[in-house]
């Protein structure tokens, strides 16, 4: 299909600035772009590639100033990245396939319950007692345990694993290999060292417009529930321990480690490979630095990295105090050598 930058224009509130009649079919980074491709300016350091891009449209801000002339047609919006998602958007559902019924061989028990428009792929199975809502795609070789329910238009990619009594809500997407309930890590040693199964008797319990990446794991609670609150989004290969509770609108990258019982607030930005002690509550609106390690919890809003955490500020002091230490400790030899020589003078 192909658009114009009008009609894009019309769609995301954008200003045309050259060809409204210039069309395009698909999207390409700034400094790939060739005839035919829409493409993005929200970093300045990619500024320079604009006058060269062959994209035939280009989205920058509304007060992008040209130092050169540019070939390609602009759309002049208010955030150039919140656009193209929207676009992205758009871009997705109609390339994805538009599954519906019932695919063979699937299991599905007799009681289960099933809505309106939903997909089961071939080789899913969805246990006794669980409640799927409307448009719900399930795919191939997923496991939908006992007593699960699953909220309106939630997708759960080939190969995901959801154990027995956990909840997950509408306009979630859960991806491949994701496992969500699987027991939590408890353990206790007897007076011989031996350890013993603690059993894990909770749930998990997913809300609305939840994302969770490939290979990511969710841990069942020992009692109660561990929560992943509305809007949270989860890169692939997340650890989340049990009774962890995410707050709402929390983002993190790959890897990230949270052990049991912590609570993390929400609209949190988490970085990559961040390991969290357990038992410690994370306020609200913190930021953390990718190989982070938290072993205590932090004020509202911090912004925090190393391991342990600190202020970045303190962390950047502390770097730059590092790349020093060779040179001073050249330094103090020399010192130590000239100090040593006068002795025996």
């Amino acid at each position: 299909m192909q658009f114009t930058a009008g009609q894009i224009a019309q769609y995301i509130g954008g200003e045309v600035d050259g060809d409204a009649d210039v069309a395009v079919s698909s999207f390409a980074k700034i400094e790939e772009g060739t005839p035919g491709t829409l493409t993005f300016l929200a970093n300045p350091k990619y500024t320079h590639f604009i006058y060269g891009t062959q994209a035939s449209i280009v989205l920058v801000r509304k007060d992008f100033v040209a130092e050169q002339p540019v070939a390609a047609t602009l759309i002049r919006v208010g955030d150039p990245y919140s656009a193209l998602a929207r676009l992205l958007e758009v871009a997705s559902q109609a390339m994805r396939p538009q599954l519906s019924g019932i695919e063979q061989p699937s299991y599905i028990a007799e009681d289960a319950e099933l809505g309106e428009g939903c997909y089961v792929g071939a080789f899913a199975y969805i246990g006794h007692g669980a409640k799927i809502g409307k448009n719900v795609k399930i795919y191939p070789q997923a496991y939908v345990g006992a007593g699960v329910s699953i909220g309106d238009d939630t997708v759960l990619y080939a190969g995901v694993k959801v154990y027995h009594g956990c909840n997950i809500g509408a306009r979630c997407v859960i991806h491949s290999g994701a496992v969500i309930g699987a027991d939590g890590f408890g353990f206790a040693p007897d007076a011989q060292g031996v350890y013993h199964k603690i059993e894990q008797i909770g749930i998990v319990e997913i809300d609305d417009d939840v994302e969770i990446g490939a290979n990511t794991t969710v841990d069942r609670a020992t009692m109660g529930r561990t929560h992943i609150c509305r809007g949270v989004k989860l890169d692939n290969l997340i650890q989340v321990a049990h009774n962890v509770e995410i707050g709402h609108d929390t983002v993190m990258a790959s890897q990230v480690g949270i052990a049991g019982s912590t609570k993390i607030g929400s609209g949190c930005m988490v970085g990559g490979q961040v390991g969290f002690a357990g038992h410690i509550d994370v306020a609200d609106g913190t930021f953390i630095g990718a190989q982070s390690g938290l072993a205590k919890g932090t004020d509202a809003g911090a912004r925090i990295m190393g391991s342990p955490a600190m202020p970045m500020g303190e962390y950047a002091r502390m770097l730059a105090y590092q790349k020093k230490l060779g040179a001073l400790f050249a330094r103090v030899d020399e010192l130590e050598r000239r100090i040593n020589s006068q002795k025996y003078e």
